[in-house]
């Protein structure tokens, strides 16, 4: 899983290529609203201070453990 930011209402940011060019596709609720060149443009659709970038958890030898066994 690469990086991604999320948002409130569903939104969500990731890094893409389109045409051989990098951008931010935003989507909304799994659907691709647009395709940004930059952050002003991300802007546009999203408050940039609303949006929180998910982290994924380091799994030691990729084994899933629980806390109740």
């Amino acid at each position: 899983m690469g990086r991604r930011w999320v948002g409130p209402d569903g939104y969500e940011i990731v890094p893409a290529k389109r045409c051989g060019r990098q951008v931010l596709r935003i989507r909304r609720k799994g659907w691709v609203v647009a395709d940004c060149l930059s952050v002003e443009e991300v802007a546009r659709f999203v408050d940039l201070a609303d949006l929180c970038e998910v982290i994924p958890h380091p799994r030691a030898g990729g084994d899933l453990r629980t806390a109740v066994r």
